[in-house]
């Protein structure tokens, strides 16, 4: 997930791929036994690198307890994701999301939820981090279903076809 801060899916992709093949396991001990040059040379930024150390640092000390992190409801394992370094709400709640399969995690500051429901919507302008989670609270405790289905519909309309159900009815 930190990978895929401000970068297309794509390249987050490639960089990840980079990443797996040049530590082989992808662990805080490899991690934390990689030199910066080296975590840079698979196409991570400096201060991805010092996020992706940070994260494998966490884990190795005990500070971070991702074993218990589902035990914990979800502003609260937000507030324990975002407590390191480099690991923002966005990141908390992919990493909820997918990685924990909660199904009411909703990162609102994407932006390709915030435009596929620009585009679901017929809007003009999107909403902007604030206005779709407002937005998203109708959705509880389904809002994560929520987010794959915008995604979902984002990708189909950027590619420039016609959504599933519009392609239906023709």
């Amino acid at each position: 997930m930190i990978v895929a801060q401000q970068v297309s899916t794509a390249a987050a992709a490639a960089i990840w791929s980079r990443v797996e093949t040049g530590l082989g396991a992808v662990t805080p001990d490899n991690v934390l036994a990689a030199e910066d040059a080296v975590l840079r040379s698979f196409g991570l930024s400096s201060q991805k690198a010092r996020y992706i150390r940070a994260i494998a640092e966490a884990h190795a000390s005990g500070a971070a307890d991702f074993d218990a992190l589902p035990s914990y409801p979800d502003e609260e394992a937000i507030a324990r994701l975002v407590g390191i370094k480099g690991v923002g709400r966005w990141t908390a709640e992919l990493y909820l999301l997918f990685c924990e399969g909660r199904i009411d995690a909703f990162p609102a500051g994407d932006l390709a939820l915030q435009e596929g429901l620009r585009i679901a919507e017929g809007a003009e302008l999107r909403l902007n981090e604030k206005g779709l989670y407002a937005r998203a609270e109708a959705w509880r405790p389904y809002r994560g279903v929520a987010a794959h289905l915008l995604w979902a519909y984002y990708r189909v309309m950027k590619k420039g076809g016609a959504a599933p159900l519009e392609e239906k009815a023709r």
